[in-house]
């Protein structure tokens, strides 16, 4: 797996790479951003569109090859954590109407860890940040929930990180035009509901937000 370098002589010591890292792979020492664990960079890149002075990039790992030479792999980051706009008709918002086979998601990643807060898909968006497991108990949980909006999720138990610091990034840089939050009956599911609440707080805005709780059973109960 490829790692991170930062060339120092481009870093201006703003600080954005050691944000951006979920890892806390980055630090900040006499100014200058530095690698401080290389067995803590995962190779997601999200340190790299946020550099405004194009300091960091993907060093290769050293192999050899048939003839016994040492040589440098190709830099390489992980293709699955690219951030897109999926390019989909836009269904009624206002319509709960199952389509058959039809996808609402419009972005990818989907996962808050994974995602950038300067992801063009937050520009003017109404977000829906949902419990992971809320989509596998709903039926029908795109075309309720996702329909029209930028869905991102996780789950506050397993992921051992918190979201409020993200979600707070997301919503202060971006026009997000509402929020919607959705989250299971079950005690430890209301960490997300706090998080997105109290990101919503650290911004300062004043946007139209609401929460839907799902029974384990698939109902809506809120």
């Amino acid at each position: 797996m490829s790692v991170i370098e930062i060339d120092e002589s481009k870093c201006n010591g703003c600080g954005l790479c050691q944000t951006a890292c979920l890892e806390g792979a980055i630090g900040i020492v006499d100014g200058k951003a530095k690698l401080l664990r290389e067995d803590f960079c995962d190779g997601l890149g999200n340190c790299l569109p946020v550099c405004p002075t194009g300091a960091i990039g993907f060093g290769g790992a050293a192999k050899e090859n048939k003839e016994g030479v040492i040589v440098m792999e190709e830099p390489k980051s992980c293709p699955g954590s690219m951030g897109r706009i999926l390019d989909r008709p836009v269904g009624d918002p206002a319509s709960n109407k199952e389509q058959p086979g039809t996808s609402e998601l419009r972005q990818w990643p989907v996962q808050i860890k994974l995602v950038s807060p300067n992801a063009a898909c937050f520009d003017k968006a109404a977000l829906l940040v949902s419990a992971d497991c809320a989509a596998y108990a709903c039926a029908g949980f795109h075309s309720r929930f996702m329909r029209g909006k930028v869905t991102i999720i996780g789950c506050p138990k397993l992921d051992d990180v918190d979201y409020s610091e993200k979600l707070s990034e997301i919503i202060s840089r971006n026009d997000i035009k509402s929020l919607s939050i959705v989250r299971m009956e079950v005690p430890c599911c209301g960490g997300i509901e706090r998080a997105a609440v109290e990101a919503l707080k650290k911004s300062g805005k004043f946007i139209p937000w609401g929460v839907t709780v799902i029974g384990i059973d698939g109902e809506i109960l809120e």
